[in-house]
């Protein structure tokens, strides 16, 4: 199974600074790591891999020094990296940074399986996934917490959201995202990290791509950030209740019924 697992660099301090002029995540001076829902992608990769063969292939899309992340990748277990960097791709929205994934997976060529994490901890979108997937016209699951391969294209996924567990057979070609239940991260050990400057990492630009200059970048990006700013706190008035328990708790019942928040009794 050829496996393509999508990794995305974010600043390792939650001190971030936001370019005025851009509005984007000045990242100048501020070291990286891989986003932490990623890192679950890449160990289900691994995981799937190690069951049924095949080859684990990270790609990021960054400038250069987002290589660190992607040698980390191959330390943990990747077979090769693919690195997207280009000042054409600055500022790129989901959309136009999902346009560039999906024209770099399809020049790869025969990927069986697309797996990214659910979200980045930065942007918190959790749109990269579905648009790949659209883009790539494959089917997709999102939020997958237990993923088993049945076959070389058949996978066992399963869902949970609350008390609810919902179980996917899917077959490739494929799109998931995983949670941070998906595929526990393991360590990298010396060996590992040597073995990994002797496999490949790769760099494609814009030039290497068949892609539409006019759908990179912040220019091709259909969404602008207008502004940014930090919600202002609110202050809320309280209510000292009674210091009889009893009547405290016929007290708090009372407000609470007021606000529509105790249901009413059949």
């Amino acid at each position: 199974m050829k496996i393509v697992v999508g990794l995305k660099q974010v600043p390792e301090t939650t001190n971030v600074k936001i370019n005025e002029k851009t509005k984007n995540i000045d990242r100048r001076g501020v070291s990286g790591v891989i986003n932490k829902y990623d890192r679950n992608a890449l160990q289900t990769a691994l995981d799937i891999r190690d069951v049924v063969g095949g080859t684990v292939i990270a790609m990021s899309m960054g400038p250069n020094d987002f290589a660190v992340s992607l040698q980390e990748a191959l330390s943990l277990g990747a077979d090769e990296a693919v690195l997207l960097s280009d000042r054409a791709f600055g500022g790129a929205d989901t959309l136009a940074t999902g346009y560039v994934l999906a024209e770099a997976i399809k020049k790869i060529g025969g990927v069986d399986l697309v797996i990214m994490g659910q979200q980045s901890v930065d942007a918190d979108t959790g749109q990269m996934g579905p648009i790949v997937a659209e883009m790539l016209g494959i089917s997709q699951v999102t939020y997958a917490d237990e993923i088993q391969p049945r076959s070389d294209n058949e996978l066992r996924i399963k869902r949970y959201d609350d008390n609810i567990e919902q179980e996917i057979i899917a077959k490739t070609p494929l799109m998931l995202t995983t949670t941070g239940n998906a595929g526990k991260p393991e360590y990298v050990n010396v060996v590992e990290i040597k073995n990994s400057f002797e496999k490949p990492l790769t760099t494609w630009t814009s030039k290497d791509l068949p892609v539409d200059s006019n759908r990179l970048g912040q220019s091709g990006s259909p969404t602008v950030v207008r502004r940014i700013m930090s919600p202002e706190p609110k202050e809320r008035a309280g209510k000292m209740l009674s210091t009889d328990a009893t009547k405290a708790a016929e007290e708090l019942a009372g407000i609470l019924h007021e606000e529509n928040l105790l249901a009413e009794e059949d």
